[in-house]
This record gives C-alpha cells, structure tokens and sequence, in this order.
C-alpha cells in the first residue's frame, strides 16, 4: 500500500469521534423541521448549528438529491442559493445536472458521517452528472457514490473528464465559495489540467476522502454575525510543496501520532435551538 493511501487511511480513521449529540435519535437528528426565525449560522463549520434553515427542493432545474428520507437537504439560504446558480451554469455546459448529498439537517449541528455540515454552508456535490432527466429511483435512494480515484493514487479516466473539471472549476469561480474540498489526487488533476487562468485553483483544497464528490464551502453570511470563518486562503494557486506534501508519508506520520480530537462544547446559541 502507498504511503499516501496510508495516510488517507489514518486520517479518516483520525476523524474526531462524535460525541452522544451526534448518533442517532438525538435532538439534531430528530428535529424535522427548522428552528424558527431569521436566518442565521451559528458557530463554526464544525461546531455550530442554525436557525431559519430552508430547504434546497429535491430537484429542479439542474439538480437533483440524493437520499432524500435522510432529510439533509437543508440551508442557510446563501447555501441553497448558491447551489441554484452552481446547477444552472453546470446545466447550461454540460447539459447534464448535479447530484447534491447532504447540506446540513433542518436545524444543523452534529450529523452521523460528518465532521462539518453544522451551520448550512457546507454541502457534497457528487462529481457524477445525471442526464436531465427523472433520476433512476435507486441512486436516488441509495446515493451509491461513483470514486473518481483509481487505486488510490490516478484519477480514473473512465470517469473523470471535462465534465468534472468544468462543474469544479464553475463551483470554484462562484463568488460564495470559500473553498473546495477534493481528495488530492483530483486537486493535482485540476492543477494540471487548468489553463492560463489559475486563480481559481486556489479554492480548490486536497483532503483526505472526497473522491467521488467536492465539498463546497460557503463564506460566513453577513446575516451571521456568530458565524465563525476560515482563515483566508493561501495567495497562490496551491499546486506546488502544498499540494506535493499529500503525497508523502508526512500525512500519516502526523495524523498516526494523535489521539482522538474531542470536540469542544456547542455555542450556547445552539443549545437553544436543540429539539426545541
């Protein structure tokens, strides 16, 4: 095995455990419907919640959702808005439409399988476009993911093509997003790939995972002043030692050699907003 499937490996192992919030039955996970009033994100990508929530419909022109009984599909409005636009210009280049996963739950906060999707401005757009069309039941059902990634280490070129490269760099040019998050070997495609206008790669950023789908990441909104952002993204387009580092033995190295992250305590923003 090589070292860089090691260290993909090791780091989805060293995902922080979630704590008793974020199984199943408890208060995120149980409240159907969103927590009233205006919209807000609270909190942190990984650590927060939201209020006023709406929801991306399950499809419409240029997207469709995946797994809907999972009831994931919600978010802050710039979210859900941002998807429209992403679909629509996906749509109008490729003919073809999005596959959207999981957004957040109706009132955020902890969800089984992820990390982040907390406050309604992340969201998984698989890199498999559907024909415009009724989408066959069991993908919509099952959401069966669709590696970009052979063997762990070439992207696959029976799947990957200028499709995919077009909806990355589309959703990378949009002025929302913050970033994208793809598994190195899809970052090291694009950085390839790409023509003389590079500014958009710098979105674009290889984490472990995330070889069938990108992981668009909006700004903090400014309705959401308890939002708390990202550091702002290195200057340059993030194809050199950066990116190179994924693919050394250094990611497994740091990651084998830590414990279990414990997440910190929910705002108390949040703790408001559970299954109320």
């Amino acid at each position: 095995m090589t070292a860089f499937r090691f260290a993909t490996l090791a780091l989805a192992l060293a995902l922080p455990a979630l704590p008793a919030l974020a199984q199943h039955g408890n208060g995120w996970t149980v409240a159907s419907t969103p927590a009233a009033g205006a919209a807000r994100a609270i909190g942190y990508y990984a650590n927060g919640c939201i209020r006023g929530a709406v929801a991306l419909p399950l499809e419409g022109p240029g997207w469709r959702v995946l797994r809907p009984q999972r009831n994931r599909n919600w978010g802050h409005p710039d979210m859900v808005a941002a998807l429209r636009e992403l679909a629509r210009r996906v749509r109008a280049a490729t003919g073809k439409v999005l596959l959207v996963a999981d957004i957040a739950q109706p009132r955020g906060g902890p969800a089984t399988g992820h990390a982040s999707h907390q406050v309604g401005l992340d969201a998984d757009v698989r890199f498999q476009l559907a024909p415009d069309g009724p989408l066959d039941p069991v993908l919509r059902d099952e959401g069966t993911e669709l590696t970009m990634v052979a063997d762990g280490k070439e992207i696959d070129r029976t799947r990957w093509n200028g499709d995919q490269l077009a909806m990355l760099r589309i959703a990378a040019e949009l002025p929302a997003v913050d970033r994208i998050f793809v598994n190195p070997v899809i970052k090291r495609e694009a950085c390839r790939a790409a023509g003389g206008d590079r500014r958009w790669l710098a979105k674009v950023v290889p984490w472990y995972g995330h070889d069938g789908h990108m992981h668009v990441r909006i700004r903090c909104p400014a309705d959401s002043p308890d939002c708390r952002p990202q550091d702002p993204l290195p200057a340059d387009d993030g194809c050199g030692a950066a990116l190179a580092w994924w693919f050394t033995s250094e990611p497994f190295r740091q990651h084998a050699s830590r414990g279990p992250a414990k997440r910190p305590e929910p705002p108390a923003a949040c703790l408001a907003l559970w299954r109320r």
